[in-house]
């Protein structure tokens, strides 16, 4: 079933929000990003990654091709979503300013609310990224782009 103009138009709007954001509240300039921002742009990767997730095994049946393009797209979608949930953990804490202990996340004992959603978040997609792909995938500098 085609998506209909409706559907389809919501995605150059997602685009569009995301490059007024950065028009409007990243400034010129060497400042860090903060905590809430690598969350938000967090959230986003991992709302990609289930969308490509999707299309991914929605082409698998009719167009393997270019499947494997977008499955490529997913695990790099992951391996970004990684470095922003290590990026999160490695900014500095609100008010204090002190960088939290690495290991916290990995032993499960988050900082609490709100910054416990972004592991939480991040677990259940690894969940499912472990079900769809080997440690081989994730690690793979390979991209598949002279594979067809």
């Amino acid at each position: 079933m085609p998506p209909t103009d409706t559907v389809s138009d919501f995605i150059p709007y997602a685009t569009a929000a995301v490059d007024f954001h950065r028009a409007l509240n990243v400034p010129a300039g060497s400042l860090a990003a903060g905590r809430a921002e690598l969350d938000s742009l967090h959230a986003h990767l991992i709302s990609l990654h289930g969308l490509f997730d999707l299309h991914t095994a929605r082409t698998a049946i009719t167009a393997p091709r270019e499947a494997d393009h977008l499955r490529a797209v997913r695990t790099r979608l992951w391996q970004a979503a990684e470095h922003l949930h290590a990026a999160y953990h490695a900014a500095p804490r609100p008010g204090t300013g002190q960088v939290p202990d690495a290991e916290a996340c990995r032993a499960r004992l988050p900082e609490g609310a709100p910054e416990l959603t972004v592991c939480q978040r991040h677990l259940r997609t690894a969940i499912r990224v472990r079900r769809q792909t080997t440690p081989a995938d994730l690690h793979d500098p390979f991209t598949g782009l002279t594979r067809h």
